[in-house]
């Protein structure tokens, strides 16, 4: 004989025959099965994708810098430096020297790097090939694509005088 529960688990026959025994039984299991306490479901309550898209990009803004690639002649492997944690060529070229452990000379417009055996050049957008410090800092880390510390001798027909 089956009587009906209007719960809306059902339990099996076999435990409602059982009696008490059977009811200790079921309620252990039923311990185990009862759901998790209610944790905030990830993506609710629903964000149109345009808000989504916008809080983003703010967030990407602030925290992506312009990374290119720097390599010296001699120099087995390649680094990257970020150009916005530098203020300007001389802070630059502070931080080239102690990375590759060199000595960069004083830059002049006529004579390029004097002083030194290496001159740092760098790659602009249309792969041209050009002294660092021949043009202003800003356009400098806007057309920057590419770093190379070269030796002195290589770097001669670079200047923009000689």
């Amino acid at each position: 004989m089956t009587t009906k529960n209007n719960n809306k688990r059902s339990l099996p026959e076999s435990a409602t025959e059982n009696g008490p025994k059977g009811d200790a039984e079921t309620k252990h299991v039923d311990q185990e099965t009862a759901p998790a306490a209610k944790a905030q479901i990830i993506g609710w309550p629903p964000v149109r994708s345009y808000r989504k898209n916008s809080f983003q990009a703010k967030k990407t803004e602030a925290e992506t810098g312009i990374y290119v690639k720097v390599s010296m002649d001699g120099a087995p492997y390649l680094r990257k430096i970020d150009l916005k944690v530098y203020k300007g060529y001389p802070e630059l070229l502070k931080a080239l020297e102690s990375m590759f452990k060199l000595t960069i000379g004083e830059y002049s417009e006529r004579e390029g790097y004097k002083g030194s055996e290496y001159a740092p050049a760098y790659e602009d957008k249309d792969g041209d090939l050009m002294l660092v410090g021949d043009v202003p800092w800003d356009m400098f880390m806007s057309s920057c694509k590419k770093l190379r510390i070269m030796k002195g001798s290589e770097a001669r027909g670079l200047g923009c005088g000689v």
